[in-house]
């Protein structure tokens, strides 16, 4: 017994200690990118340019950005679709937004929030960046192969997102504040 008083197993070693600093720091700054999107989202443009450029160069690893091609794509659904799935709720085809006045505004809430989005992609484009410096991972495929059938798989996909957003009448993207057109609601306008 060391005297201590505390649970022996609370004890971290400096290794842990200092491995869990190191992830307090990391965790602050990305929390501090959080509302700079566009300057996020051009980071991870420079990222995935660095990538292209190091597959093209190298011309290889063609079966990692494949791969990386079928997480993105899931990534694109899960940011896409809402939260709670029309079709699993047993929602009919009416709308799920309001249709008067008395209804509830129920605002599109997306199964795969945009900085989740981000994040995941990110780090999938540097993952498969540190992949390709080794060359147990660049299987050799006939890449012009697996760019087709990505590009099926693709156009597959989003015909069906684009054919469910349609059924149940619901728009992923909001670009800046509503403007409406009509008169007020009381009728009269005060000039």
């Amino acid at each position: 017994m060391d005297g201590s008083g505390g649970d022996s197993g609370s004890v971290a070693t400096p290794v842990q200690q200092r491995a869990h600093e190191a992830w307090r720091i990391y965790q602050h700054y990305l929390d501090k990118t959080t509302p700079h999107a566009t300057y996020r989202w051009i980071g991870t443009l420079v990222v995935a340019l660095i990538y292209c450029l190091r597959v093209y160069y190298i011309q290889g690893f063609y079966i990692i950005a494949y791969g990386l091609g079928i997480y993105l794509l899931n990534l694109l659904i899960g940011f896409l679709s809402p939260l709670v799935d029309p079709e699993a709720t047993g929602v009919s085809d009416g709308p799920s937004l309001p249709t008067r006045g008395s209804d509830e505004f129920k605002p599109f809430i997306r199964r795969l929030p945009e900085f989740k989005f981000w994040y995941s992609m990110t780090k999938a484009f540097c993952i498969a960046f540190v992949m390709t410096f080794f060359s147990v991972f660049d299987v050799p495929v006939f890449w012009p192969i697996l760019l087709c059938y990505w590009i099926v798989l693709f156009v597959l996909t989003m015909r069906r997102q684009i054919a469910h957003m349609i059924k149940y009448k619901y728009i992923p993207f909001s670009f800046g504040k509503q403007k409406y057109g009509g008169r007020s609601s009381s009728g009269s306008r005060a000039d």
